[in-house]
């Protein structure tokens, strides 16, 4: 229960800065503040001296204020709180409790203040104002808002807090190292089309942050507004948040460390849905598939080539006119029988659906917009009719997904073309809502909310830039304030259509996300360069995203936009095969960069690396469930395995899958070695461990154990059909030999992959149903077994499979074994490699009832 602690903290019109006229001039008082400690009295409009020394407020002009740098107007130092702004904002604390201010419509526990606890403290101070929490024991203070005055006001909204360390991660969606500069970084969230560059605002927000402590501690964060926002971070170190509106809503986790931080912001936002089976195999897509013809050839060319392939996908290519829920009668006049004929090879099927609704053809001819608009389901304008845009058909209205009425008519659209051609699951893209032009058609209204007295550093510069405007109407409340949750609400309602049409586990693949997005659908990083640059940043991009709790997350393999290169491509395939989704996604008129299109030593190097993660499916896929079940992460940062080592912070070009696989990808260019960092404990490399795992290659050396307490870096061999995967001494890894699909390897033997530690222990599990059910493992229709071995056993069981594991395959047996017994019965076929240490057991056993190795 402790771990699961949070505090939940919410804050209604609890103050107004007021500016009393009165207070001396403060100019001379600035130089007592350090620049790092400045935290910023005129954000809401630019002030020069005179109205900066009005405030109350000390003015420094030497300092840079834009660009990055301290403000040149800030508070006074605390000492002369008593004099300055802080006085007066005490002495003038405004509640309103009639008067209804927005707040975001996400069901969230609400956790009593008032519980007793000796694991934290809450202290409100009136002079200076603020809230202190602290945990306890130790009383290391978490957030601490009395460094800054507090501004509340209808459209401006700023609150500070000093941060205990300067490792801070989170605060998505952007484009940066997993740990956040706190050299006056300023992070905007405000959703927007925008290909992933440095220092914008991109797809998502995620108002949530988790700051490691020193010693390994760590405590989040997480801000429950969707407004336009700003986050500042600054050296001393603290945090500054200025939001377009709302309300202060904060949720504190205790932690008191990293796993348990994402555990209780999870427990708020919602644990991760459960994907199917089959899509966590590989996916191909293109925007160019002109036909399908050209579709159906892209699959031939991968069986040819004897790529595995889970799912075929289309882009805007199949529709009619760019049109959703049609498709062109001419190139792809068989499209329901492609995607047919896909279901007869074992494949899967997911095309493109933009929220933007043609409008501009004759009344009666396309159904999606006439039953829309007699339904009342689009976003209103100013005038109360559908506010309509452009986006790829040319004018487009835009479903109001806050709407009831509008889940009722999304559910008979996708239905209705799913009943033409049954397809497997829905790319939502273009949702944050994207718009070709700037507001509507028409322009915005000249108002408080198009032109709000704050604007945050949304690219553009406006809110409406590259969406519609911030004044239209839906059903809850203005776009001002739900803009950022329309990817969201898009993805809820598709979840639940897919639902109830197909009666399975739905597969939403969204471009724009929020806080809780993780519940119902998964993510791709958007439209990434094919440069090594975007490659790098997709690591900490996919550990992020885990993170926030979306772990179904991937970045296109060999980048989208522009060509890619033969190294680049394997190398991002490489990597690519350990994103918890795996997509190659190209742009149309770029060079090919299919794995067939490449030679034959490339395409050697990707076939390797796809047979890898066909290997790990079902390792992969039990990861998925103590997500869902549990609020764990898939894919994670070093520091959340091992948070007491301060090199373990910043690793952001390394990743785990869960506790147990380390992957240290290659993500720069002519590089045959590649260096990683290596925690305290005993490593072996996973690639080769033999045969009969269904690994590729031979059996390599595994590492040898790092001294105890002390982590190194290794510069590790990195040829180009190589990409380095170590398993963790403790962990069991169940693998299952590799097919062409998920369809056919969940039919391959099973084998165990287990790593010893130095004193003969190790552990693991498998999850397993039949991949695709809805709610399985909440009606109970489901595998659970759990691996244990101990000195000289490897044993396990579970109930309800008919597995049968055809190899055991044990590292870190340090002595060749004389005698092995599987069940009791001696096994006479084992192998044994003393420069390895590695010991293999062919076996058939019965995975559904107990079973026992045992070597001496």
């Amino acid at each position: 229960m402790q771990q699961r602690l949070l505090q939940h903290l919410s804050l209604f019109h609890f103050l107004v800065l007021a500016v009393d006229p009165s207070v001396p001039e403060t100019g001379r008082r600035g130089a007592a503040v350090p620049p790092s400690h400045r935290f910023d009295c005129g954000a809401e409009r630019l002030l020069a001296r005179e109205g900066c020394e009005a405030r109350g407020c000390c003015y420094a002009p030497a300092a840079s204020g834009a660009g990055g740098g301290p403000p040149r107007c800030f508070f006074p130092p605390a000492a002369t709180a008593a004099t300055g702004p802080r006085a007066a904002c005490a002495s003038r604390c405004l509640r309103d409790p009639a008067r209804q201010r927005y707040e975001v419509p996400l069901a969230t526990p609400r956790v009593s203040a008032r519980a007793a606890s000796t694991l934290y403290g809450v202290q409100v101070r009136e002079d200076p104002f603020g809230l202190v929490v602290s945990r306890w024991p130790g009383g290391q203070v978490l957030l601490n808002t009395t460094v800054a005055p507090l501004f509340f006001a209808d459209q401006f909204l700023q609150i500070s807090t000093s941060l205990p360390s300067r490792f801070i991660s989170g605060l998505g969606e952007h484009l940066a190292p997993l740990v956040l500069d706190t050299a006056w970084t300023k992070v905007t969230l405000w959703n927007r089309d925008m290909a992933p560059v440095p220092q914008v605002n991109l797809y998502g927000s995620h108002p949530f942050y988790l700051v490691i402590e020193d010693g390994g501690s760590a405590h989040g964060v997480f801000l429950l507004n969707s407004n336009a926002m700003d986050v500042v971070l600054q050296p001393s170190p603290a945090l500054t948040w200025r939001t377009t509106g709302g309300i202060l809503d904060f949720y504190v986790f205790l932690g008191p460390d990293p796993k348990s931080v994402v555990r209780q912001y999870l427990d708020v936002v919602g644990f991760p849905f459960m994907p199917p089976y089959w899509g966590l195999g590989f996916h191909l897509c293109r925007w160019g598939y002109s036909s399908t013809t050209t579709t159906r050839q892209a699959v031939a060319n991968m069986s040819a080539a004897r790529f595995p392939l889970d799912v075929q996908w289309n882009d805007l290519d199949y529709m009619d006119a760019k049109r959703d829920f049609t498709f062109n009668k001419e190139t792809f006049k068989d499209y329901p029988d492609m995607v047919r004929d896909f279901h007869q090879r074992g494949l899967r099927y997911v095309m493109i659906v933009d929220p933007g609704i043609s409008s501009s053809g004759p009344p009666g001819t396309y159904k999606p917009y006439d039953d829309g608009l007699k339904r009342g389901v689009f976003i209103r304008n100013a005038t109360g009719q559908p506010l309509i845009g452009k986006v790829w058909p040319g004018p487009t209205a835009f479903p109001d997904f806050t709407n009831p009425e509008t889940h009722e008519w999304w559910h008979d659209m996708v239905k209705d073309f799913h009943d033409r051609v049954p397809f497997d699951g829905m790319w939502i893209d273009m949702n944050e809502p994207s718009n070709f032009v700037e507001g509507s058609q028409d322009g915005c209204p000249n108002n408080s909310l198009e032109k709000p007295p704050y604007v945050p550093g949304v690219f553009g510069g406006r809110l409406q830039a590259g969406t519609i405007c911030a004044s239209s109407q839906q059903y809850l409340s203005s776009h001002y304030n739900l803009h950022s949750l329309y990817g969201l609400t898009e993805a809820i309602a598709s979840h639940d259509a897919l639902v109830r049409i197909r009666g399975k586990r739905p597969f939403v693949i969204s471009r724009s996300t929020f806080a809780g997005h993780g519940r119902y659908a998964g993510h791709w990083t958007g439209d990434v360069e094919s440069n090594w640059e975007q490659l790098s940043y997709s690591v900490p991009e996919v550990l992020l995203f885990n993170l926030f709790g979306v772990p179904l997350v991937g970045a296109d393999i060999c980048g989208f936009l522009g060509d890619t290169s033969e190294e680049l491509c394997v190398r991002w395939t490489q990597l690519g095969a350990f994103y918890p989704f795996m997509r190659n996604h190209n742009d149309h008129g770029n060079r090919p960069q299919e794995p067939y299109a490449f030679s034959p030593a490339a395409q050697d190097a990707m076939r390797k690396a796809l047979r890898l993660r066909y290997s790990l499916l079902p390792y992969l896929y039990t990861l998925f469930h103590r997500a869902h079940a549990a609020g764990e992460t898939v894919a994670r940062p070093l520091f959340l395995e091992f948070p007491k080592d301060p090199n373990t912070w910043t690793v952001d070009r390394q990743l785990l899958w869960g506790g147990g696989l380390l992957v240290t990808p290659v993500l720069e260019a002519g590089q045959t070695k590649v260096s990683g960092y290596f925690p305290a404990g005993t490593w072996y490399s996973l690639v080769g461990v033999g045969a009969a795992t269904g690994l590729p290659g031979a059996a390599t050396p595994f590492l040898r154990p790092i001294p105890p307490g002390k982590g190194q870096w290794i510069l590790l061999p990195a040829p180009l059909d190589t990409i380095n995967v170590h398993v963790r001494a403790g962990h069991i890894l169940p693998l299952q030999e590799p097919a062409f699909s998920t369809a056919e390897s969940r039919k391959k033997g099973m084998a165990l992959v287990v790593a010893l530690t130095p004193d003969g222990f190790a552990r693991g599990e498998l999850f397993w149903d039949d991949g695709e059910s809805w709610q399985s493992f909440e009606k109970g229709d489901y595998t659970e077994t759990l691996f244990l071995a101990a000195h000289v056993s490897v044993g396990g069981g579970c109930l309800g499979t008919a597995l049968q594991p055809p190899a055991v395959t044990i590292l870190g047996v340090t002595s060749p074994p004389r005698q092995v017994l599987a069940n009791g019965a001696r096994v006479d076929d084992f192998s044994y490699r003393s420069d390895t240490q590695v010991l293999s057991v062919p076996v058939s056993l019965p995975m559904w009832e107990q079973f026992v190795i045992t070597w001496s």
